[in-house]
């Protein structure tokens, strides 16, 4: 693990994968001890795809903020399906499985259209981080079997609400906007509103369960 200064009051950790942020995080979380040190010192901890920025409180040094920093061989083993249980916050998301690429998926995957919907649904998902627009969540720890590549030519536009795959994550597009993950469904769940506080309603470590529904 890699600790790097960022400005004067952040402290970027550079990591093995999303796993191992996952595992970093809930690290900090952990001990209960850990967790009122990590309130004492840190404004905000942003999770990426393989880093975590610490951002310290007024007054705290970059030095304070490396000494909550744990051996890397105290985080988790780097598996996609093995990241601890998050927050007690899960939220439901319901899914009209009618997207265009479910088809493709069920072809890459070697399963029925039925069984990629069962596998989406069948397994929860954790928020690992944010990012690409405002509201959109990166979804791991789903059934391995989705796991699937990027479109290989992607869309000029992707509707808000669309659900889709690409590698080892899950994610719904908020917004319209141009976009290349597999689609195999749509919801009609409000990503990001702001006029809800917070507006996003999937942050880091919340636990996401998709429901299948005819509409």
């Amino acid at each position: 693990m890699k600790a790097l200064p960022y400005g004067d009051r952040g402290l970027l950790l550079e990591l093995a994968d999303t796993a191992a942020v996952v595992a970093y995080v809930d690290a900090l979380r952990a001990d209960p001890a850990v967790a009122a040190r990590v309130d004492d010192l840190v404004a905000d901890v942003v999770p990426g795809a393989r880093t975590v920025l610490l951002v310290a409180r007024p007054g705290i040094t970059l030095d304070a903020l490396r000494a909550i920093v744990p051996d890397e061989k105290h985080l988790e083993p780097a598996d996609s399906g093995a990241f601890r249980q998050g927050p007690p916050e899960e939220v439901v998301i319901p899914v009209q499985y009618d997207g265009p690429d479910l088809a493709a998926v069920a072809s890459l995957t070697g399963l029925t259209e039925d069984e990629v919907v069962a596998a989406h649904t069948s397994t929860p998902w954790r928020v690992a981080f944010g990012g690409f627009a405002p509201g959109f969540a990166y979804l791991v720890g789903g059934d391995p079997r989705l796991q699937v590549p990027r479109r290989d030519q992607p869309r000029t536009s992707v509707p808000a609400g669309a659900v889709g795959l690409a590698g080892e994550f899950s994610g719904i597009y908020p917004r319209p906007s141009p976009g290349g993950w597999q689609l195999i469904g749509r919801t009609d769940t409000v990503l990001w509103d702001l006029e809800r506080d917070p507006p996003a309603l999937l942050g880091a470590g919340v636990t996401v369960r998709f429901e299948a529904t005819d509409g």
